[in-house]
C-alpha cells in the first residue's frame, strides 16, 4: 500500500471484534518493530504479547483502553541500555521505543489489523502486575485487532491542521 494512504487509513479503533490476529500477521507486525531504528542501534525494546485471558485481565486492571482487544502489545525499553545524548539530560529510551511502537502500527495498518495506542494506564501499576524486570520502564500499549462491524474513527480523526500551521521552512 502507498504509504500516505496507509496512514490516512489508520485510525484509533475503540471497539473490536472477537477475531484473534492471525499468528502470521503477529509475527509480521513484531518483525517491523524488530526492524525499527534504535540510537546506536541499540534495541533495547522489549515487547510483550498479552493475549491470554489472564494478562489481559492485569492489562484491564491499568486502563479502561482495551477496548475488547484480543491481543495487546506492551512495549517497554531497558532503562540501562539507553544512549545518554550530549549534555546528560536525555536519552534514547522513549523516543526509541516509541519509534518501535510506531513501527508496529503502521505495519498493523498495513497488514490490515486495526490498532489504538494506548497510554492511559499507571505504568508503575502494570509493570508490577506484569512482573517485568526492573530495569525495563513501559513506555505504552498497542491494542491490536480487526474492528467489531460497529467501530468508526472518532468524528475529529480526519481533522488535521494544514501543513502552513505546522511547518516552519528557515
Amino acid at each position: 500500500m502507498e504509504f500516505l494512504k496507509l496512514a490516512e487509513k489508520r485510525y484509533s479503533c475503540k471497539k473490536y471484534s472477537d477475531r484473534m490476529v492471525e499468528e502470521e500477521k503477529l509475527t509480521a507486525i513484531l518483525e517491523a518493530g524488530r526492524l525499527a531504528p534504535t540510537a546506536k542501534n541499540l534495541q533495547e525494546q522489549h515487547i510483550y504479547v498479552a493475549t491470554t485471558a489472564e494478562s489481559l485481565a492485569k492489562i484491564d486492571e491499568c486502563t479502561p483502553c482495551r477496548y475488547g482487544a484480543r491481543t495487546v502489545l506492551v512495549i517497554a525499553f531497558n532503562k540501562e541500555n539507553v544512549y545518554t545524548y550530549p549534555g546528560g539530560k536525555r536519552d534514547s529510551g522513549i523516543e526509541d521505543a516509541s519509534i518501535v511502537a510506531t513501527h508496529l502500527m503502521l505495519a498493523a495498518a498495513d497488514a490490515d489489523v486495526d490498532s489504538c495506542w494506548v497510554n492511559c494506564f499507571d505504568p508503575d501499576k502494570l509493570h508490577s502486575l506484569l512482573g517485568l524486570p526492573e530495569d525495563e520502564e513501559i513506555l505504552m500499549l498497542l491494542d491490536l485487532g480487526y474492528a467489531d462491524a460497529e467501530a468508526a474513527p472518532l468524528p475529529n480523526h480526519f481533522s488535521r491542521k494544514p501543513l502552513t500551521d505546522t511547518v516552519t521552512h528557515i
